[in-house]
């Protein structure tokens, strides 16, 4: 379970980060430095070569391009847990997919029964998201409160939410398609598919293809450029270049050497000798380490820390002025409460409930049904996903500032009910 601890520990550190950025920008977007905060997202980012030129607004690169990381990470999870995870056993799945499809259909269904014939129609995928770097950070302040079974039930959970907003962005939030810069798109995605069965292993080539091919053919396509990064985290290989039995016949050569070499050495430096015994062994190491498992631990500190840090910084600052109580009253943002409050906890725990009566599945060992209330209530947190399928649904600045209202009143009620909730357990 080491991995899998370190990873919580990762995200809920990142979560309390994500928490101060989030933060920074509501106080700063109602400051009276507040004309700086929005001016500063529209300030022009001109990169190019040549004729070839991407200009954009910095919020813009920071949506369509380093979110476009966090999605690639959140592909390379995806991958591991289909291939080794929660994921790759029908058995052990079935209850986080039954929980998470309960968890996105109830709040679609709850937002759109409110915002049917409204302008906030299109909001109805906002509500279906889970951030799990907050709902880790809310676990870790629980301590030894929650079983792991529970923290393996609720990334699961946000897993299979994350292959869903994923699908929902590429099928229902692609405005204009542009099919010829899509096809080229499909072509580098079949150059990454070819190097991967072709036993590629290098990180260079998959990101000259990825990121200088397929994700911006796919920024010119319409369809949205993070589905480039999901696209292309699917192709990485996920199997190492040795195997064990050859990589432990490889370090006990070259350990047996760094012993006869240094037996009579007082030199605290390296000989060229030992130099590159010690460099065969970095190098053993490194071809028995999946391409998936090393870029996954490589990238992860830099979308927890950095990327995610820096979208909430961007997108959660919003102006709270006018009449509050009428802005919480208009069917958008009401929607969105009701959506993260009941509906995900309705969803998870109603079809969770009805798989288990029908012996579908049976619940992890050492988890209750209270527990998994009070999970339901901390998938309502959907900030992050939230946020960024609001920005994609809506052109109006005015029905994206209402639903980011509803994002962060839902998410932090969620987050204080399941709090509670989970520490009376």
């Amino acid at each position: 379970m080491r991995p899998f601890q370190e990873f919580i520990r990762l995200e809920a550190s990142g979560g309390i980060l994500l928490l101060l950025c989030t933060l920074i920008a509501l106080i700063w977007a109602n400051s009276p430095w507040s004309e700086a905060y929005f001016s500063l997202w529209q300030t022009k980012l001109k990169i190019g070569i040549g004729s070839f030129v991407i200009d954009k607004p910095l919020i813009l690169w920071i949506n369509d391009g380093l979110m476009a990381m966090f999605f690639f990470v959140i592909g390379l999870e995806i991958k591991r847990e289909l291939l080794v995870g929660e994921l790759a056993s029908l058995r052990n799945a079935a209850l986080p997919i039954v929980a998470a499809l309960g968890g996105m259909l109830v709040p679609a269904l709850l937002y759109t029964s409110l915002n049917l014939r409204e302008a906030g129609a299109s909001g109805w995928g906002i509500p279906m998201a889970t951030d799990i770097a907050f709902v880790l950070g809310i676990l870790a302040l629980l301590g030894k409160r929650v079983p792991i079974a529970l923290k393996v039930f609720i990334t699961s959970i946000a897993i299979v939410d994350d292959i869903g907003a994923v699908l929902v962005i590429a099928f229902f939030y692609t405005s204009q398609i542009y099919w010829s810069n899509l096809i080229v798109g499909a072509l580098f995605l079949l150059a990454l598919i070819a190097a991967n069965r072709m036993g590629v292993r290098h990180p260079l080539v998959y990101a000259v293809l990825g990121v200088g091919g397929l994700w911006l053919a796919f920024l010119m396509s319409g369809v949205h450029a993070t589905i480039a990064g999901v696209l292309s985290a699917m192709t990485i290989p996920a199997s190492p270049r040795i195997g064990r039995e050859e990589f432990l016949e490889k370090t006990r050569y070259l350990i047996e050497r760094v012993e006869s070499a240094g037996a009579n050495e007082e030199n605290i430096l390296l000989s060229k000798e030992q130099q590159k015994t010690m460099e065969a062994l970095e190098k053993a190491s490194k071809l028995r380490q999946t391409p998936l498992q090393r870029l996954e631990h490589l990238l992860h500190p830099w979308v927890t820390f950095l990327v995610m840090p820096l979208f909430a910084l961007a997108n959660a600052g919003v102006s709270i002025g006018g009449d509050i109580l009428e802005t919480f009253r208009s069917p958008l943002t009401l929607g969105i409460v009701l959506g993260l409050v009941l509906g995900k906890q309705i969803g998870i725990t109603l079809f969770s409930w009805i798989a288990v009566r029908t012996n579908l599945v049976t619940l992890p060992s050492g988890v209750n049904w209270r527990q998994i209330y009070g999970v339901g209530w901390l998938a309502g947190i959907g900030f992050t996903m939230s946020l960024f399928i609001a920005g994609l649904a809506f052109e109006d600045s005015t029905l994206v500032d209402k639903a980011k209202l509803g994002i962060l009143a839902g998410s932090l009620i969620s987050g204080i009910g399941g709090w509670i909730i989970l520490k009376k357990t």
